[in-house]
């Protein structure tokens, strides 16, 4: 059960470079910041130069995969996975943030989760040999400035540039007492994008009970595979059926972007919901749950920050 004082593993963290060159970003640098992130962690973890990572011997003890690829449990009680979720949201620049000049900063968010968390030092020293490397077909470098930790409240720089490390912080998110309230605003800032049998739901066909219950299977799969923490959700059913008796109001409307995908060579429309839905009725046990989805996500390719929305009381 989520309640007010729980102390999650979760982190959200703001990595600033400064750019030596120019740096064209796309329309939304989501896809572009996770496959140069992708790319250069799998260079710096890889020990055993294997061309795949699943017949590798490593496959489970690497942090290469354990992060960016997640392998499915063998086995679970209760399915059988495709996919699981990955314990990272990397939240870049706003929608239509272009060109970067010399001698400026760019700046994206990253959210860790579990067992990641441990792993920052190595995923912020991937970001670095990216941007090194050069970011984007212009290949326009840059170097790490800071790395603030993003606590509920307030930030706090976390790096030691002299000494190129990262200070002891403090890195969890506490559950506040949030307000009891009959009515939310959910500001959808990044395309939501749910699915019902593999095609996207457009806003007229969302549901409340349909949000819900992908973030409740989010979260749980979230603690549970990266965090050790099973049973997260509770009796899930149940807070599914509270959220199916919610009215809501919307103001929603389609967002398409383009990405280039180099595993399929050519480039590919993604697509979501954007806008503000009004949520209304028995909120209190599901609260907690929305509030933490600010964090998290929701939806798919959250990992390239899709599905982020911010609480309005």
């Amino acid at each position: 059960m989520l309640q007010a004082g729980i102390v999650l593993p979760v982190a959200r963290y703001r990595l600033s470079f400064r750019m030596q060159d120019p740096l064209r970003l796309p329309q939304y640098a989501g896809s572009l910041l996770r496959g140069q992130f992708g790319a250069a962690l799998r260079r710096t973890a890889c020990i055993t130069g294997a061309p795949e990572c699943r017949p590798c011997p490593l496959y489970r003890s690497c942090p290469y995969p354990a992060v960016f690829a997640t392998p499915a449990p063998p086995t679970h009680a209760l399915q059988r996975f495709s996919e699981v979720p990955n314990p990272y949201v990397i939240e870049p620049p706003p929608f239509g943030l272009r060109e970067v000049a010399a001698g400026e900063r760019v700046s994206f968010g990253l959210v860790l989760v579990g067992r990641a968390l441990e792993q920052l030092p190595l995923l912020a020293y991937a970001f670095e040999r990216a941007f090194a490397h050069g970011i984007g077909r212009e290949r326009a470098r840059g170097h790490l400035e800071d790395i603030a930790f993003e606590a509920a409240q307030q930030a706090q720089s976390v790096w030691d540039a002299a000494n190129a490390r990262i200070a002891a912080h403090a890195a969890a998110l506490t559950l506040p007492a949030l307000p009891r309230v009959e009515r939310i605003t959910l500001r959808i800032t990044t395309p939501l994008r749910l699915q019902y049998q593999g095609r996207a739901i457009p806003p007229q066909g969302l549901r409340p009970r349909t949000l819900f219950t992908a973030l409740l299977r989010r979260v749980a799969l979230l603690f549970e595979l990266h965090a050790g923490v099973p049973g997260l959700a509770g009796d899930a059913r149940r807070l599914a059926a509270l959220a199916d008796r919610l009215a809501d109001e919307r103001q929603l409307r389609w967002r398409d972007w383009t990405r280039y995908s180099s595993r399929q060579q050519q480039q590919m429309t993604l697509g979501g919901v954007v806008g503000e839905w009004r949520l209304s009725g028995a909120l209190d046990e599901l609260l907690p749950w929305l509030w933490l989805g600010q964090w998290l996500h929701v939806g798919k390719n959250t990992t390239m920050g899709l599905g982020h929305y911010v609480l309005q009381w």
